[in-house]
């Protein structure tokens, strides 16, 4: 196996210690629908690389490169390039573009270790590298399903709204299908009352969960009534984003004013940041007496670019971090369950300055809290470096949860978890080397940091 990134022979040996164990995955926005058939099939080298990987299509559209000429379809389904081998062609034309980049690893990794292609993506071998994907795809091994279990994939979460059926979840388990694949509850968009069509999504929640909707009490009730249905079908997590961390107990009245207001078309934003600061608290109750551990995603100004929202929609590369407080805003939900220890809350930000001023000695004294992974920006050997760096000493290595990949791109997991492996692999090394550490404590710190701590914290008991 290649040494590739790693910077020392004991990195090195640290790594293969860990390199086969099995991948947990227990975040991320991977399709179940495409295990709930058989023989499911990813269509061309851009459905599956391509279209939906806004890493690539953000850094082609930094550079000029239009949505429409990589086939991103429009909203109001204006003609975009149909012409997959053209696409193709522009991203290998513009392969460069990623050098020094995850992108650039994690799609190098997946050409050689998923397809078998050693040849170098350029403008010129574009084609042939087309021709040998397409080969590869169009045979029996390379279904969903037999590349989960070649990937050794343990378990996956996929992320589902508050008011999805998981009809493809439950398909999976009639199939007989053996593969590990469970949903995640995620209600931002019947939780946050400026979400893109929440009086439509309310209406959706009422008529899945057969609670009729029409004051916060009952609200409260259907978001119970699904999370019991989630758990029901496998789920050990819940997923919430917010611009911020604010957080704020609203009495029941309270809420039902702004809701009922909300319900009127009628709310200011002031009130939308109290309401969604509340229903965290709220969803921290709920984790309580329910036992799913809680996630929660801050710092993400999503859709910046207005004109690419317009015409393509969410989460198509314009979404920018910005700078955050966790000390203060998160403060009212700690008062409340943060010394509770029947819940386990996962934080996760896009503000690197917050990890060691505030993260992590938050998660270094609240039984409640654990650190998520450099994210989004961060899922890079620097932000895994800094991230080391910064949150270790303080928050202590067994107050995170070691790795997540939280991706749309199903082939490009193992690429995510091998970087984090190793990067891993050379911290640990490097502490070995100073001796901070000796050999067996490392040796056990790489297993947990690889697959014990993910395990642990996500309660997926053997």
């Amino acid at each position: 196996m290649s040494e590739r990134y790693l910077n020392s022979q004991l990195a090195a040996e640290l790594y293969h210690t860990i390199a086969n164990l099995p991948y947990i995955c227990p975040h991320g926005h991977v399709d179940p629908r495409m295990f709930a058939e058989a023989n499911y099939s990813f269509g061309t080298p851009v459905d599956l690389l391509i279209i939906p990987d806004h890493y690539i299509f953000r850094m082609l559209y930094s550079q000029g490169i239009s949505l429409e000429s990589l086939g991103i379809p429009r909203r109001d389904g204006g003609a975009v390039e149909q012409d997959h081998r053209r696409i193709w062609q522009t991203f290998a034309d513009h392969f460069y573009l990623f050098r020094g980049t995850p992108t650039g690893i994690w799609i190098r990794d997946e050409l050689e270790h998923v397809f078998g292609i050693s040849q170098k993506l350029t403008g010129s071998t574009a084609q042939a590298i087309y021709d040998a994907i397409t080969a590869k795809l169009a045979q029996p091994d390379f279904t969903p399903r037999r590349l989960f279990e070649r990937f050794n994939i343990e378990t996956l979460a996929t992320t589902d709204t508050a008011t999805d059926s998981l009809s493809y979840h439950t398909q999976m388990r009639a199939s007989g299908w053996s593969g590990h694949i469970i949903p995640t509850f995620r209600p931002d968009a019947v939780v946050n009352l400026d979400s893109p069509n929440w009086l439509d999504n309310i209406q959706k929640l009422s008529q899945i969960s057969g609670v009729s909707i029409h004051n916060y009490a009952s609200f409260i009730q259907a978001l119970e009534q699904r999370r019991a249905f989630f758990k029901q079908m496998g789920a050990v997590a819940t997923d919430h984003a917010a611009l911020t961390a604010y957080t704020e107990p609203l009495t029941a009245t309270e809420a039902n004013r702004i809701f009922q207001q909300a319900l009127k078309g009628d709310l200011n934003p002031d009130d939308t940041r109290r309401f969604t600061g509340h229903l965290l608290i709220e969803m921290a109750r709920m984790s309580v007496e329910d036992g799913l551990v809680m996630q929660l995603h801050i710092g993400a100004f999503r859709n910046h670019n207005s004109l690419i929202f317009e015409h393509f929609g969410r989460d198509m590369g314009g979404d920018i971090p910005i700078q955050t407080e966790f000390t203060r805003a998160l403060r009212p939900l700690l008062e409340c369950y943060g010394n509770d220890p029947r819940l386990t809350l996962i934080l996760f930000t896009l503000d690197e300055t917050t990890y060691s001023r505030e993260l992590a000695p938050l998660a270094g004294h609240y039984p409640t809290l654990r650190l998520g992974p450099p994210w989004w920006f961060f899922d890079s050997f620097n932000g895994m470096a800094h991230y080391f760096d910064q949150v270790i000493e303080t928050a202590g290595l067994y107050n995170t949860v070691g790795f997540n990949d939280d991706t749309r791109a199903f082939p490009s997991i193992p690429a995510r978890h091998d970087v984090w492996r190793r990067a891993s692999a050379n911290w640990v090394a490097g502490l070995v080397t100073r001796h901070i550490v000796d050999e067996e404590d490392a040796a056990e710190m790489m297993h947990d940091l690889a697959y014990g701590l993910v395990k642990q914290a996500y309660r997926l008991g053997d």
